[in-house]
């Protein structure tokens, strides 16, 4: 025998209750099913590693003209750009005549003094 005491009021809310407990679960569900999805299509399309710096490229006079340096994800780089590898950075900015962009600050990353 139950010794709570009990009102219409009480049992309304224990059943509500009841059925918020329901809907949690189901949005648990429905949370784990769509982090699995995420899960998935990560696994099957590995995003690829950029260049860590590129080489700029403007076009002057119909020609492709090397500007400056930049990281390799600087959103300041040209659109027609080189990858360059840190040893290439480095030179063409210091014994190649380009400049470091004075956004992403490749030189900074590289320890190179200008």
């Amino acid at each position: 025998m139950n010794d709570d005491p009990t009102s219409p009021e009480l049992e309304k809310l224990r059943f509500l209750y009841r059925v918020q407990l329901s809907q949690v679960a189901q949005t648990e569900r429905w949370i784990e099913a769509e982090l699995g999805k995420l899960r998935e299509r990560a696994s099957r399309r590995p995003l690829p590693d950029g260049p860590a710096y590129v080489l700029s490229y403007l076009r002057a006079g119909g020609k492709a003209t090397a500007d400056s340096v930049h990281l390799g994800d600087c959103r300041m780089a040209s659109h027609h750009t080189k990858p360059l590898d840190e040893a290439q950075a480095r030179q063409a900015i210091t014994s190649g005549g380009l400049r470091a962009c004075e956004i992403c600050r490749p030189d900074s990353e590289l320890g190179v003094l200008e």
